[in-house]
């Protein structure tokens, strides 16, 4: 809580969101209900990491707690309902590729859900997650969608201005 306080009081600033990471099974997005309504009722956007090294059920707790963007969610593939409800909601999913493979959250590039989450019309926004650490770069990410899973980069790269928060 004193964090989101932190952030709201300097929403005039510059602060557009307030986000919550970390470990998803020993941190659950339940946890944080009161903490991101009052980031939410301050005037922030909400952001959650989800669905990356836990299942479906952390993406659907990540929304019930107000996140209008998913970082990573990848589980959300083996989740059709799930899938409807971003694509329905138009809660994008913050992939970052290269990171799942390398914390080997997915075993290899090939077997990246990418391309089904992209098919189902859930909006992606592609990410490094941490380039240094995982020895990427955003280009090579979008070139890697574009290359290895046939996404087009142009509409990829539309969205991640589409679901950009912007200063009011």
């Amino acid at each position: 809580m004193p964090v989101a306080k932190f952030a709201v009081e300097r929403l005039g600033d510059g602060v557009l969101a307030f986000g919550l990471g970390g470990d998803e099974a020993r941190g659950p997005a339940e946890l944080f209900r009161d903490v991101f309504a009052y980031a939410r009722d301050g005037g922030l956007h909400l952001v959650c990491h989800a669905g990356e090294t836990t299942g479906p059920e952390s993406v659907w707790a990540a929304l019930s707690i107000g996140a209008e963007r998913i970082g990573h969610g990848i589980a959300a593939a083996r989740d059709p309902a799930l899938m409807a409800k971003l694509r329905e909601s138009n809660v994008p999913l913050e992939v970052c590729i290269s990171s799942n493979v390398c914390t080997g959250v997915v075993p290899s590039l090939a077997d990246h859900p990418v391309r089904r989450i992209y098919d189902a019309g859930v909006p992606i926004v592609l990410n490094t997650d941490d380039p240094a650490l995982f020895h990427t770069t955003l280009l090579r990410e979008y070139e890697l969608a574009e290359r290895l899973f046939g996404l087009p980069r142009e509409p990829l790269s539309a969205a991640s201005f589409r679901y950009a928060f912007a200063a009011s």
